[in-house]
């Protein structure tokens, strides 16, 4: 007969601690996703910091300046 380890069996046991190590790795995964995800959110709040301040320095531009560009050479 198999001794139980405070009402559970080794095989409830060994059960329980898969599901909980495989919980702290969906928590890892999940952890790096977010941190991925801010990364990128970064990212693209400089890429639009930098068309602002491109845009800005074109403001003072002539009318009229670059719509009439020859390409054909």
């Amino acid at each position: 007969m198999v001794a139980k380890l405070g009402g559970m069996d080794p095989a409830s046991l060994a059960t329980a601690l898969v599901g909980a190590q495989t919980g702290m790795l969906q928590l890892a995964v999940a952890a790096r996703l977010e941190r991925m995800n801010a990364d990128d959110a970064s990212s693209v709040v400089k890429l639009i910091d930098a068309a602002q301040q491109n845009a800005n320095s074109l403001a003072n531009v002539a009318a009229g300046v670059g719509t009439n560009l020859d390409i054909s050479a």
